[in-house]
């Protein structure tokens, strides 16, 4: 984003010059659909006679005061920024502007809902979208308070920061809304959120004592679908469990959720005012893992509350801690306070499995990243941020104990409450709290990249009984480190039922290439040996040859949920790193899978699955590879309890994968109603995959797709079109998926989503061969044209991947090295792309030699 970008020593700089007091924010919502009113009036402290700049995007700036002094927008307007010279002691700047909407779900978002043509906006400022909207030193650690007026249509809900006040009549069925001025806070978390949303209403006590008011929103259309009862009863838990554990009660007067259109994430923890992706309002059966899923989001966006917005980064190379913490804590919450008890599994199956895959990828980093500017903190929103980071806090959880680390954290909101921090800052109260040095702990674990694999080296003698067990370590050439880890190994034995249950565990540090555990010595060696148990550490892991016989033969037999999420993952990390061959992991998923009870694992293993039949296994099998797992997916759908989340997961996924003429006969008559199965709806989503499955196949037309739009024209019917006509397996079909999102730059961000989701779905990767040298010819002028989250959405989801052959992996390569000089963030995606393709053509070539 030519223009737009700021660097840590411009923010650094701007820090030392001005302290900014207030801001007094005048939007009016009124003006047409394409731009808005936004007056600004800021006040802030200076160097006297220093110069810095203020943030601000926007078509049309009509108006700059500073001091009572006109300036020429012409003059001190360019590049996103205006420039402030000769500042006084004490300043205040009036800017008035025409913003812009946006269709990208950056800044203000204005959305029209096809059902009933209504109007609906929302702001998502993170990370500097703020100045989309109002002028703004857009950097977390010059804080302020926000007091924000608001004129809109008068049928409308208006939310922010602060409580909605009574609306004042302006005229012409237009009112204003006036707001009282928020707490201290960063720009990124300030919000708006307008339209005819339909609200419940609710309230709880806090610890302190004050009356705290919910609200819960979506739109009309909506409305029936949203249980707000039951995101209140999860929020009333959350509140308690954090008030206790942080010493600490909620730091804001009110606190909304609000469920908004076309949204780019799961959610944003605005203070007081959270903004959700309408995923979560269902309107169709879904998974029990999406279910469990908004809970985790529920509860991240509440932690931020405290962690994010009472105390927030001050710089963004801290952007990591604050979603790390969030993410730690909000599983913790989830499995303590909730009825979703094996979170922890959850957190196993997906959250570290996308930290593993990220960490060994070539744009891998360390946690705490080198964060020079703007445009580096949009590349770190990853796994490493999330998912790594989080998994290292569970790590440090382990290392220090949960009792001293909860001591910390509340120290640290008391004495930073309002401030802005670094991590330096945490560390210092955990050591306090703890006694253990953290500064080596942090070094290791947050300054270094890569991940470790950790290996049992077991020797028994001839009666069985271990005589020596030493745990190796090992790390990439790459990335050498060599790191401490707090683990727990268990033993697992088959008992009388025939089950395979823990019957020993030991807790221990493990530092090293090679630690020793006499604690297992002497003991008559188990079945399977499972290091990692309980999931504490964050390294993958491997299990020795005996116990991976036994966890192939009997894995749906381990008792303990976590532990069978460990040995699924340690398995396919096996797979993903060429050690097993993908044919024998589909063998596994297929023969153990019928019997898995937690939805997640279940999710998370059917998309690997998928993967390994249609990128990892040669290709030469290939297609009958795919075409078996279909079958097997309907067989094991027929055979699962009726109406279960297990038959509901092995119906989609079989529709994700239909290949055959037997697999579209099956779709057609679960659509026609001529095959059923028992407890099996086919309800409005459910109808589009199967769909899909149907386009897939070529058993389904663009005239379908039409007349079922027809029945379901709503925003996610549009989206489900969107990726249905993508679907359609011609070479001429993809181009036009193509064209349509690479020609048109005005084509809403969820549907540019969903094209590419559609785009990439194929069973014969050929249909993608003609892409792949328009794809290269248009990355770079995609990058500088668009915002950066569509521009990103673009380059990842037409990237042809499935193809996963020579001919991309060449052309791939020589793209990168044609544009030493693209983007870094760019090259980075591409770079990302080109490991995926390598390590596909590694697991072929495993398989094949199998």
């Amino acid at each position: 984003m030519p223009g737009q970008n700021l660097t840590r020593v411009e923010a650094t700089t701007r820090a030392g010059i001005v302290a900014v007091d207030s801001y007094v924010i005048d939007l009016d919502l009124t003006t047409g659909p394409e731009t808005f009113r936004s007056t600004t009036e800021v006040r802030f402290t200076a160097q006297a006679g220093s110069a810095t700049f203020i943030d601000l995007v926007a078509p049309t700036v009509h108006e700059v005061t500073l001091n009572g002094q006109s300036l020429d927008p012409a003059v001190v307007f360019a590049d996103s920024r205006i420039q402030l010279d000769g500042l006084d002691a004490e300043n205040t700047l009036r800017v008035v502007a025409d913003a812009a909407y946006t269709n990208s779900g950056e800044g203000l978002h204005r959305f029209v809902d096809p059902v009933d043509g209504e109007v609906y906006l929302y702001t998502q400022f993170e990370v500097p979208d703020a100045r989309r909207v109002f002028a703004a030193f857009e950097q977390p650690d010059l804080k302020a308070t926000f007091q924000f007026t608001v004129t809109a249509p008068s049928a409308w809900e208006v939310v922010s920061n602060s409580p909605t006040p009574e609306p004042v009549p302006a005229g012409e069925g237009t009112s204003t809304w006036s707001f009282e001025p928020t707490q201290r806070i960063s720009t990124y978390i300030t919000a708006i959120v307008a339209g005819p949303y339909v609200v419940q209403r609710s309230e709880l006590t806090s610890s302190d004592g004050r009356v705290i008011p919910l609200g819960v929103f979506c739109r009309a259309s909506l409305a029936e679908h949203m249980d707000a009862d039951y995101v209140f009863e999860k929020t009333r838990q959350g509140f308690a469990f954090y008030e206790e554990k942080f010493q600490y009660p909620y730091p804001f007067p009110k606190y909304d959720q609000l469920f908004v259109p076309e949204f780019n994430a799961g959610a944003m923890e605005n203070a007081g005012c959270v903004t959700f992706t309408e995923t979560y309002v269902f309107r169709s059966k879904v998974t029990d893992a999406i279910k469990e899923r908004r809970v985790v989001t529920i509860l991240h966006e509440l932690a931020h509350m405290w962690f994010g917005d009472l105390v927030t980064m001050k710089w963004w190379n801290d952007l990591w801690l604050n979603e790390s913490f969030a993410e730690w804590a909000s599983t913790l919450a989830t499995a303590e306070a909730t009825e979703w008890t094996q979170a922890w599994t959850t957190f196993a199956a997906m959250e570290k499995s996308w930290a593993y895959r990220q960490d060994q990828l070539p744009s891998t980093h360390p946690i705490v990243a080198t964060i020079n500017d703007l445009e580096d903190v949009q590349v770190n929103f990853d796994g490493i941020t999330y998912a790594k980071g989080g998994s290292v806090l569970k790590q440090l959880v382990a290392w220090v104990g949960i009792d001293a680390f909860m001591a910390g954290v509340a120290r640290y909101f008391a004495k930073h409450e309002y401030g802005n921090t670094e991590l330096v800052d945490l560390l210092t109260e955990l050591e306090t709290t703890s006694g253990r040095e953290l500064g080596s702990w942090s070094a290791l674990w947050l300054e270094t990249a890569g991940v470790n694999t950790l290996r049992p080296e077991i020797t028994v003698d001839e009666a069985g009984v271990v005589t020596s067990f030493a745990v190796l370590q090992s790390a990439p050439a790459d990335y050498p480190t060599i790191r401490p880890h707090r683990l727990a190994i268990g033993y697992y034995d088959i008992d009388a039922s025939g089950a395979l249950v823990r019957t020993h565990r030991v807790e221990l540090d493990v530092d090293g290439e090679r630690t020793e555990v006499p604690e297992l010595v002497g003991r008559a060696r188990p079945d399977l040996v499972l290091l990692n148990d309980d999931d504490l550490a964050y390294a993958k892991i491997r299990l020795d040859e005996a116990s991976l016989a036994v966890a192939i033969a009997h894995l749906a037999k381990i008792q303990d949920p976590l532990a069978r999420s460990l040995v699924w993952g340690s398995v396919w990390d096996a797979t993903r790193d060429g050690e097993t061959p993908a044919s024998d992991y589909v063998d596994l998923v297929l023969g153990n899978i019928a019997t898995e009870t937690e939805s997640t694992t279940i999710r998370t293993t059917l998309a690997q699955l998928a993967l390994a039949a249609r990128s990892y296994v040669a290709p030469s099998t290939r297609p009958q590879t795919v075409e078996t797992v279909g079958n097997r997916l309907w067989i094991l759908a027929q055979a699962a309890e009726a109406g279960s989340d297990a038959q509901f997961q092995f119906v989609k996924y079989f529709a994700a994968v239909a290949s055959s003429a037997t697999h579209t006969t099956t779709l057609r008559g679960l659509l026609d109603g001529s095959v059923t199965l028992d407890g099996l709806t086919i309800d409005t989503d459910l109808r589009w995959e199967i769909l899909d499955g149907l386009v897939l196949s070529g058993a389904a037309t663009a005239d379908e797709i039409d007349a079922t739009l027809a029945e379901d024209n709503t925003s996610n019917g549009q989206q489900s079109a969107a990726r249905a006509r993508a679907t359609i397996p011609t070479v001429e079909g993809k181009r036009a998926a193509f064209d349509s999102l690479v020609e048109s730059d005005t084509t809403p961000n969820a549907i540019v989503r969903s094209t590419t989701i559609g785009f990439g779905h194929v069973n014969d990767p050929e249909v993608l061969a003609s892409v792949v040298e328009p794809y290269f010819a248009a990355i770079e002028g995609l990058w500088e044209s668009r915002s950066y989250h569509i521009a990103e959405t673009l380059v990842e989801g037409l990237y042809p991947a499935a193809l996963a052959d020579e001919r991309l992996r060449d052309a791939t390569q020589a793209w990168l090295a044609a544009h030493p000089d693209a983007a870094p963030a760019l090259r980075r995606l591409v770079d990302e792309s080109l490991a995926g393709v390598e390590r596909a053509l590694r697991a072929q070539a495993v398989d094949a030699a199998r």
